[in-house]
């Protein structure tokens, strides 16, 4: 089976003097041993990392409005296809320039694009096939498991560890979807068991690529093994995207959708990808991952600022709970976190 031919290194962090422990201490986040982790230079660049992965999540809620407006004039599995091909071709040839190869040993090579077919090919078979028969408001509450499955599967793969801080921290934030969900076009999960069912089954997909990807990244890059990843993906889209692309009027695609189509493919697939496995390899997949809950909320306020959709109290409330949860997840102990917030209320 795939998960038992996986490597289950640990995470490295890319900084020479910060080992992986033969024993991740429950309270780590990642296999770090959080003495070295608190040291300034440590902490400075895994602001940085994260920091990215918040940008990627911006792109990523973007992307749905993006998306869904191209998908009138594409077909969904072609339109995935197409910019996953593109994004692959793209990262091979900065692969190429930035490491001088493209090259991975046959093995690890076959794991990643594995994964990628998984992660990035059935999750977008998946996805929006589900989408035709359920409405999006109950998408975007079941896609928002993905964080919790991967706090699970993490655990398994030996690529993160699964603490009471981290799962309460998931937990809360998923609560938090439910209430922007709520709030707005409203729940209706039961409308058809099949739709919910293969949308939490795409949500199965990601959280198996970045909790068993993770440990590929001890010893390739995020670039290199993103690249492998949407080749394995692309290779899974194409003879579903071949077709409908082959019955697709090309000439009647508008400029607005083509913009779209550059759009997604060089940000939400190709760049943020790799700044989302370089966030992983520093904090493990459950902390990056975890700010994939604030997607939902962030596309309630872009929707807001660009297609002056209202917001409704409950949404904002229910973003506040997803910022909580991921603090929650953020903290190194549940405990630490509730004196920050006992030392901030007081007088």
């Amino acid at each position: 089976m795939l998960v038992a031919a996986l490597p289950r290194a640990r995470l490295t962090t890319g900084v020479a003097d910060l080992k992986p422990t033969s024993q991740t201490p429950v309270r780590d986040p990642a296999g770090v041993d959080v003495r070295v982790a608190r040291a300034g230079g440590w902490a400075s660049s895994h602001r940085v990392a994260e920091f990215g992965v918040l940008l990627v999540v911006a792109a990523w809620a973007a992307n749905f409005i993006v998306v869904k407006a191209a998908n009138q004039q594409i077909p969904p599995i072609a339109f995935a296809f197409l910019r996953f091909s593109a994004a692959a071709a793209l990262l091979l040839l900065v692969l190429r320039w930035r490491e001088g190869s493209v090259r991975m040993p046959v093995r690890e090579a076959g794991q990643i694009m594995a994964l990628g077919a998984i992660g990035f090919g059935l999750y977008q078979i998946l996805w929006p096939t589900a989408l035709q028969s359920i409405p999006a408001g109950d998408s975007a509450f079941l896609i928002a498991a993905t964080p919790v499955l991967t706090a699970l599967f993490a655990a398994v793969a030996g690529s993160d560890t699964l603490t009471r801080r981290k799962l309460i921290g998931a937990l809360i934030s998923f609560v938090g979807v439910g209430v922007v969900v709520a709030g707005g076009p409203g729940l209706g999960l039961g409308a058809s068991l099949v739709g919910d069912a293969l949308t939490l089954l795409a949500a199965v997909c990601w959280a198996v690529y970045t909790s068993w990807g993770a440990p590929i990244l001890a010893s390739h890059s995020p670039l290199r093994t993103t690249a492998w990843a949407m080749v394995g993906g692309s290779l899974v889209l194409a003879p579903i995207g071949l077709v409908q692309a082959a019955g697709t009027d090309w000439g009647t695609v508008s400029g607005g959708a083509w913009l779209g189509f550059v759009y997604s493919t060089l940000i939400p697939a190709g760049i943020a990808n790799v700044v989302v496995f370089h966030g992983i390899r520093l904090l493990g997949p459950t902390r990056i991952t975890g700010l994939q809950f604030l997607v939902p909320f962030i596309a309630v306020l872009l929707g807001a600022a660009f297609l002056s959709e209202p917001i409704q109290p409950a949404q904002l409330a229910g973003g506040a709970v997803i910022i909580l949860g991921v603090a929650i997840t953020r903290a190194y102990t549940v405990g630490r976190f509730a004196g920050r917030l006992r030392a901030w209320w007081a007088p």
